[in-house]
């Protein structure tokens, strides 16, 4: 019997790889599972052995029944991305008065050479991953460094509502707070999603300043991270008639808009 050794992401794909290759149907093939492991963002890799099974002869007097065809499943594609989905507000009545601000915090500018630490840690982390992504630096912004992730694997970093990208971007800012230990920070994007999350936030953060207008009511929103809460805050800084703040602890500070005469005497 011949063998062979293959070497894919899924069981599947390794089955069409050596259906492929030995030019025989799937059916016609033995697979057994060598070795399995499970990548950092849900991409593994798989290695099959493939044995070509020879077909049994059939007795002349009686007909064998047929035996269902087994085709090999298509390859796994690339998971599709999420679109931005919008976090949930409730209505309240009363909340805690917004923290008062205790000094002036002194301004963090981020410079190449932080980037040239950055992308190496960051760039470590994905290679562990097995994922095949290119990291590259968008721009710096005061104390972001800010890095764009792509290539066609790109989106298994994403999760739903970005929650992977997030986790991602905040274990790395842990690792550069500890090395750096200057206050920069990092923001990792990966195929153009964090702009298509704050053009969703922005409309959402406007529609639900104008329920907290006509009913008088202030909403509290779902918990945000820190530089989502900072487009909301940009967002809705300018609209008449309301004022934002956040409250509560970290990872579950949110944003609360208000009527602005109600927050008035807060300050």
């Amino acid at each position: 019997m011949e063998t062979h050794e293959f070497t894919a992401s899924t069981v599947e794909e390794a089955t069409a790889a050596a259906s492929e290759k030995l030019g025989v149907p799937a059916e016609q093939l033995e697979i057994k599972v060598l070795d399995q492991s499970k990548g950092l963002f849900g991409k593994g890799t798989v290695r099959v052995q493939a044995t070509l099974m020879q077909p049994a002869e059939e007795p002349a007097a009686e007909k064998a029944p047929e035996k269902p065809s087994r085709k090999p499943r298509a390859t796994k594609a690339k998971p599709k991305e999420e679109a931005p989905q919008e976090p949930q507000a409730e209505a309240v009545v009363e909340v805690a008065a917004p923290p008062v601000s205790s000094g002036v915090v002194e301004e963090i500018v981020a410079t190449q050479e932080d980037a040239d630490a950055i992308i190496p840690r960051v760039e470590e982390v994905l290679a562990a991953s097995g994922l095949e992504v290119n990291v590259r630096l968008k721009n710096m912004q005061s104390r972001y460094v800010n890095l764009e992730i792509d290539g066609e694997e790109a989106g298994y970093l994403i999760g739903r509502n970005g929650e992977v990208l997030n986790a991602l971007q905040y274990l790395m800012n842990i690792s550069i707070s500890q090395s750096l230990n200057n206050g920069v920070r990092v923001t990792l994007d990966a195929d153009d999603y964090r702009s298509q999350r704050e053009t969703s936030l922005m409309r959402y953060a406007e529609r639900i300043a104008q329920e907290v207008r006509n009913r008088r009511e202030e909403a509290v929103l779902d918990p945000l991270p820190a530089f989502e809460r900072r487009i909301i805050h940009k967002a809705l800084s300018e609209i008449d008639g309301v004022t934002t703040y956040s409250e509560g602890e970290e990872p579950n500070r949110r944003v609360v808009i208000a009527p602005a005469e109600e927050t008035a005497g807060k300050a």
